[in-house]
């Protein structure tokens, strides 16, 4: 019986990610549809899966017995799930402190960086919850006063959302899921979207032409170097979505609610627990 609950679990993943589709509704929308199919399916396996374990492979269920395979494929997905977990942990705490090699640089604008000896411009916040900005030596060095404003008012607003922290929870998300379908369709849907929310907020400070004119600028020089956990400026993106970025620069729609998960798919999320009450 345990078997063919994580079964239904799975089918229900397959099924979430099916009915997702891209959109060109207000981002306040598509946020939140790219995160909940990027996210519920993943919560709903976890569930099935803590629930599975919980109820055991003794007794019945709904008057079938239960047997111990159910109970392997879910300890096999919690074990997944925490190893993948504490490797990117792992990760995260050796790219820390190999960052704390670079020197530290104090900007014209009061921040203080971490330099990067690399002629490509690059600016990034890279961490965990507090974030620390990264600049490239060729950033400080090739741009007007006036352009480096522009990117760390853009590096400013993924501080304010913590970005590097939600952006790593998403990420372990996405390295586990590989196998659903869109996964990675909708993990580049999340990037665009935390892109196109930064340069929102910066557009508010700095003028949004220079900051269109300094993304085709800075895209055009892909840094070779993968620095874990970094959100940059000009993160790669595809033509398409280039343009996009730089469409809602020059036009800056008006701001709708602030994005959030409701309570009816949190509580959808947690539907698979309530199977332990069929449990005898």
């Amino acid at each position: 019986m345990h078997s063919s609950l994580m079964m239904v679990a799975v089918g229900c993943a397959l099924w979430l990610r099916w009915q997702w589709q891209p959109t060109q509704a207000p981002w306040e929308q598509r946020w939140q549809r790219a995160l909940v199919a990027f996210c519920l399916p993943p919560l709903l396996l976890f569930s099935m899966a803590i629930a599975v374990l919980r109820m055991g492979h003794h007794g019945q269920m709904l008057g079938l017995p239960v047997s111990q395979a159910g109970c392997w494929v879910a300890t096999g997905i919690l074990l997944a799930g925490l190893g993948l977990l504490g490797y990117l942990a792992g990760q995260g705490v050796r790219s820390h402190l190999h960052l704390r090699r670079y020197p530290q640089v104090f900007l014209t604008t009061g921040d203080t960086a971490r330099c990067l000896p690399t002629d490509l411009p690059f600016a990034a916040q890279v961490g965990f919850w507090h974030s620390q900005l990264l600049v490239s030596h060729g950033l400080l060095a090739h741009l007007t006063p006036q352009e480096l404003e522009a990117i760390l008012a853009h590096e400013q607003a993924h501080r304010h959302y913590r970005d590097t922290f939600w952006f790593f929870w998403l990420g372990w998300v996405r390295r586990l899921t590989d196998w659903l379908p869109h996964t990675d369709t909708l993990w580049q849907e999340l990037l665009l979207l935390r892109e196109l929310r930064a340069d929102r907020q910066a557009a508010a400070q700095v003028d949004p032409l220079l900051l269109a004119e300094l993304l085709v600028k800075l895209v055009a020089f892909p840094l070779n170097q993968e620095i874990f956990g970094q959100v940059a400026f000009s993160q790669p993106l595809s033509a398409s979505r280039l343009e996009q970025r730089i469409e809602a620069l020059l036009s800056q729609p008006q701001p709708g609610p602030a994005p959030h998960i409701t309570i009816p798919w949190i509580l959808i999320s947690l539907v698979p627990l309530g199977t332990v009450l069929l449990h005898s």
